[in-house]
């Protein structure tokens, strides 16, 4: 033996000197790394801890052993943990917290297994700990810390491996047994990466979904408010006579999602082909309730309304509970003017659900047309109560004020 052990009292009594300061430290610094992260819809985990002394002492002497005669550095005495839903985070957060402390090394743990090995997967990340906390608490034993940026899953795994290979005094060598660690890892990698996919496919879906919605409202608005604050436009209804393809292979996500990217390009009655081709597959109740309204709302677009009322119809027939159904088939019946039917079907809406402003507004706008100018002024204050910078409304209760002076 070519080099001196520590004295273990000493040791211990030196890292106890330290040990107040690295709790302050670390409990900044994953307020620090939580304050980064925020930005991140997806929220990740942010967990911290200091190396007991027992694993810190264990850890110098190994590294003594490597390298006798050189102090050795231990970089994880304080260490931290950013636990992310999806894989996509993982670069998010190194980049965030690149702006704010300063990365003396990066180290990719596990990218360099093939699929055939087993091993966790991780992001780590050397910092220095900001000058500013060492200043305001003392000194903690390191002047670096460790974070390390994991999945969920791979953080499982990792927290799995820990006890049965690294602290582990056996091994496992058995083959049979390697491949089963090996097919656990690969599952768990392969899960990383479905969810991943699903997360892009929600995103695109809902991205979609905003654009139909806005497309919707955009009609409503002008065959409804046309009535009362100008001339109704036009409206181009895209209608595309082009047949779709026979395709058994696609999935009611392939066709849901087609029909909502059909439907936002104004090819209506290509949407309207995509969302039949989905009744016709055996779905759910509440999925057939959404593909009826969705149905209904690329009819309305094209004008068809008695066709748009009968999907929502059904779409409530089958969800009892789609107020936005109930509301909907209220406009459709507004743009035909059939107002005490349009009325009914508000009504509903709003036992369903009392919380809904434009509800209100447009029950008001039936009441308008049926000169019922006392019911569509409440209604008109409803809306407003629910959002008071409602534009719409505002100009609506003006034009009723005054309609009520003008009779008064």
């Amino acid at each position: 033996m070519d080099y001196q052990l520590p004295d273990r009292n000493l040791f211990k009594e030196r890292y106890e000197q330290t040990s107040g300061s690295r709790d302050h430290i670390i409990r900044e610094l994953i307020e620090a790394v939580e304050k980064a992260v925020y930005p991140l819809a997806s929220r990740p985990t942010v967990k911290g801890r200091v190396k007991g002394f027992t694993s810190y002492y264990k850890k110098y002497l190994k590294l003594l052993k490597i390298t006798p005669g050189t102090e050795p550095v231990i970089t994880d005495l304080i260490a931290l943990r950013v636990i992310c839903p999806f894989l996509e985070d993982l670069t998010e957060v190194e980049s965030l917290l690149r702006e704010c402390f300063s990365i003396t090394e990066l180290d990719r743990k596990g990218a360099h297994f093939s699929f055939k090995e087993f091993g966790y997967e991780s992001v780590h990340l050397l910092v220095e700990i900001p000058e500013a906390l060492i200043e305001k608490w003392g000194d903690c034993g390191s002047r670096q810390a460790e974070i390390q940026i994991r999945t969920i899953l791979q953080d499982a795994w990792a927290e799995v491996e820990h006890e049965l290979v690294y602290k582990a005094e056996f091994t496992p060598f058995d083959e049979p047994l390697k491949r089963k660690l090996a097919a656990v890892n690969a599952s768990l990698s392969l899960a990383d990466s479905i969810f991943q996919e699903i997360r892009i496919y929600q995103r695109q879906l809902n991205s979609e979904l905003g654009k139909r919605r806005d497309s919707f409202f955009r009609k409503i608005e002008e065959a409804t408010d046309g009535l009362l604050f100008g001339p109704e436009k036009d409206e181009d209804d895209g209608f595309n006579e082009n047949p779709l393809p026979p395709d058994d292979r696609a999935t009611i996500d392939d066709l849901l999602l087609n029909a909502l990217y059909a439907h936002n390009k104004s090819r209506f009655s290509e949407a309207a082909s995509f969302y039949s081709r989905i009744l016709e597959m055996k779905t759910a109740g509440g999925i057939r309730s959404l593909i009826y309204k969705h149905r209904g709302m690329a009819y309305f677009a094209q004008s068809r309304y008695e066709e748009a009322i009968e999907d929502f119809t059904k779409s409530l027939e089958t969800d009892p509970a789609s107020y936005k159904s109930a509301y909907y088939r209220g406009v459709v019946k507004s743009v035909l003017r059939l107002y005490p039917g349009a009325i009914e079907d508000f009504t509903l809406s709003l036992k369903i659900n009392p919380y809904q402003n434009f509800t209100f507004y447009r029950r008001g706008q039936a009441y308008y047309h049926l000169e019922d100018y006392p019911a569509a002024l409440a209604d008109c204050e409803a809306s407003l109560a629910l959002d008071p910078g409602f534009s719409g409304a505002i100009r609506f209760r003006t034009l009723l004020q005054n309609k009520l002076k003008m009779l008064g």
